[in-house]
């Protein structure tokens, strides 16, 4: 049981900072005890109407002007060096499509007629007649040589333009070749442009139609924000496995695939058809053309989200599953409990306020509510709110083992002694799962430590349990069958089965489990690695207190400034103690703020600083840089307050007569106590361990 011991240490072990003796009590009797409200920017409760400030209704996306020429005068681009000489020439397969973007224009895209005019517009316009001719004449040339089956001998003929000083210029023709003629390539060579035939085109030829390779391929290039693409239904399975292969094996750092079964398919082999999307974020660092804001507005629905007894991500799961989105188009201000009714603001991507509000009745069921739905003009982002409200209900309150004091007296003793002296502001449990065997921050390890492998055994590592979910994960670390363990995960356990579904499709290797964790949104996987970085803030706030206790002493961290949002001190605002400032007292306690590890913190400058650095080589990263950049994570740190306070603390206590049946029918009331207190805390602040340090007592 080295595990269970592992886990009452974490919590246990941890120290407070109060001296009053304390109670005990049970909380989270029911999802009702423990209700969490989300506190917005503006300090309002998020379950209330929304204030009209934060309510920006979107225009009308038609309202953008149509242009129906091009302009090169005003034409927006990326500024570049003449760097871009090495970003064509190393392009080669997905990378061609991505790293290429800032030297083309996504202008034509969608395959319509007019379309095709501006293409041959702009071809016409900066090529002169004879290139252009050429052009033309390479082009078929390579389509006969691959109509005849004919192989192209030695390397790979190019077609040059030869060079072309404007650089805007330049992008309007890589685009739109590529656009003509989806089975060539272009590349920049100092300022030449060469022309060369795809050949990822002529694979994905021989797996579909030459009609839906060259309209993928152009889709691809056009890369419009929010597009899809769908190949043809298709009824045999294995023919698709090997079209998904492709897709992610050559662009999957782009785009997604999934596959959907047609409408009103008959039973046997449905017909299903493979859809492709781009990822989230595809050129979120590229300025967009003129055209880009024209046409590629996308709308946000922000509304408030009530649960009950239900996870975060099986929530969202579900959301997504019935709006027909993916998880990652939800954005949220912070995570909450699973056991408890919560409130907390969200926004959903390219779903309306009508389409959310059509699913209200069906969400019903899992118990959900969605309400306060409204068009906004923004997604929302971790820890953008002010905190949480919490009204919580202890029950069964009794003194402390061989404590005789009065019971209501040594409760209203703790609560004004933490409002007034505050808590140690741990990460609460619920940070690190409360499995006994793996918690979360050993996988977010692996991930920091690229052990892509391990970090999904470990996520799939079954408790020592007898049920469904345990013995489908208990299957798979016996035999890596992604498909068999599948069929055994029950539906509701969305996470495990999008890794599962993932693992299938791209095998259980180092790049299959890395194309694995990109089923899970950007925020789900850097959580892991945060829950890391959690437990190790835990140990150096108790490592801390323990060495040096309430004074502030040289070499601490102070933050400086009252009105910084926690988490979010920059270096500028933390200070390092002197020597000089130690004997003056001139800080408190309450200032004094440790590092959440990062790429971007710095150290104390004493024996908490020593201890970071050892528990760091103890642990492998030693040379860590926090960066993963295979799954496109970064982690810059923070700052983090050993100390907080509760606000607006209000309670009460209550007689609560249970009936108990006894023996032959006899009936005996007895009295039992219960507290209600309710109380806000900052973001990123733990209602479980305020109740901790309150009531001296561990849950």
């Amino acid at each position: 049981m080295e595990e269970d011991t592992d886990f009452r240490i974490r919590f246990s072990s941890l120290c407070f900072v109060t001296d009053h003796v304390g109670f005990r009590g049970t909380i989270k009797s029911s999802p009702s005890d423990f209700v969490v409200i989300e506190i917005d920017e503006q300090g309002q409760l998020v379950n209330k109407a929304p204030s009209k400030l934060i309510s920006k209704v979107l225009p009308e996306p038609n309202n953008f002007a149509k242009k129906t020429k091009l302009d090169l005068q005003n034409l927006s681009f990326e500024e570049g060096s003449n760097q871009e000489v090495s970003i064509f020439a190393g392009c080669s397969g997905a990378d061609q499509y991505h790293q290429c973007g800032s030297e083309r224009e996504d202008t034509i895209s969608d395959g319509t007629s007019k379309g095709e005019e501006e293409t041959v517009d702009v071809l016409g316009t900066l090529l002169d007649e004879k290139t252009n001719e050429l052009l033309n004449h390479f082009a078929c040339d390579i389509k006969e040589k691959w109509n005849s089956k004919t192989e192209l001998i030695g390397s790979s003929p190019e077609f040059s333009l030869g060079r072309i000083l404007d650089k805007n210029q330049r992008a309007l023709l890589h685009s739109a070749i590529r656009q003509k003629f989806p089975f060539l390539i272009t590349v920049g060579k100092n300022s030449e442009i060469v022309v060369k035939p795809n050949l990822e085109y002529k694979e994905l030829c021989h797996l579909v139609s030459e009609e839906e390779a060259f309209d993928f391929f152009k889709y691809l290039d056009a890369k419009k924000e929010n597009s899809k693409f769908t190949f043809k239904p298709d009824t045999n399975k294995d023919h698709r496995k090997a079209v998904h292969h492709f897709v992610n094996k050559k662009f999957g750092n782009l785009v997604e695939t999934k596959s959907f079964p047609e409408l009103n398919y008959s039973a046997g082999n449905p017909n299903v058809a493979i859809t492709v999307r781009f990822r989230e974020k595809t050129h979120k660092h590229r300025k967009r053309s003129l055209f880009e804001y024209r046409d590629q507005k996308v709308i946000y629905t922000a509304f408030t989200l009530r649960k009950e007894n239900l996870e975060m991500f099986e929530a969202v799961g579900f959301l997504a599953m019935k709006l027909g989105v993916i998880p990652s188009d939800f954005s949220y201000a912070g995570l909450k409990d699973k056991k408890a009714v919560t409130y907390q603001a969200m926004v959903v991507r390219k779903v309306t306020p009508e389409r959310l509000k059509n699913i209200e009745k069906e969400i019903e069921k899992k118990k959900m509510n969605v309400f306060n739905i409204r068009s906004i003009d923004d997604s929302l982002r971790l820890g953008q709110l002010k905190g949480n409200h919490f009204d919580i209900v202890i029950r069964n309150l009794k003194n402390q083992i061989n404590d005789s004091a009065n019971l209501k007296d040594r409760i209203l003793e703790a609560i004004e002694n933490v409002k007034n002296k505050g808590f140690v502001n741990y990460y609460g449990p619920q940070r690190f799962g409360m499995g006994r065997k793996v918690h979360t921050d050993q996988i977010g390890l692996a991930l920091l430590k690229s052990e892509m492998v391990e970090a999904v055994k470990l996520f799939l590592t079954p408790e020592d349990l007898d049920d469904p979910v345990n013995r489908a994960k208990k299957y798979f670390l016996q035999t890596e069958d992604a498909k068999g363990t599948l069929s055994l995960m029950p539906e509701f356990k969305v996470r495990e089965r999008a890794l599962l579904e993932s693992l299938h499709r791209f095998g259980m290797t180092e790049e299959g489990c890395i194309q694995a964790w990109f089923s899970f949104p950007h925020s789900m996987r850097i959580f892991y690695v945060h829950a890391y970085s959690s437990k190790i803030w835990n140990e150096a706030v108790s490592y801390r207190l323990g060495t040096y206790g309430s004074r502030v002493v040289e070499g601490d961290l102070v933050c400086l400034g009252e009105d910084v949002d926690d988490e979010h001190f920059p270096n500028n605002k933390v200070h390092l103690v002197t020597e000089e400032e130690e004997s003056a007292n001139t800080y408190a306690i309450h200032q004094v703020v440790l590092p959440v590890l990062g790429y971007n913190i710095q150290y104390p400058k004493n024996k908490v600083g020593q201890w970071y650095q050892e528990i760091l080589s103890r642990d492998g990263l030693q040379t860590c840089r926090f960066k993963v950049p295979t799954l496109k994570l970064n982690v810059p740190g923070c700052y983090r307050q050993i100390l907080k306070c509760p606000h607006n603390v209000s309670y009460q206590l209550k007689e609560e007569h249970d009936t108990d049946v006894k023996m032959e029918g006899s009936h005996i009331d007895e009295a039992t106590l219960s507290l209600l207190i309710s109380f806000d805390l900052d973001a990123s602040c733990y209602a479980t361990v305020c109740l901790r340090e309150i009531m001296k007592h561990d849950f």
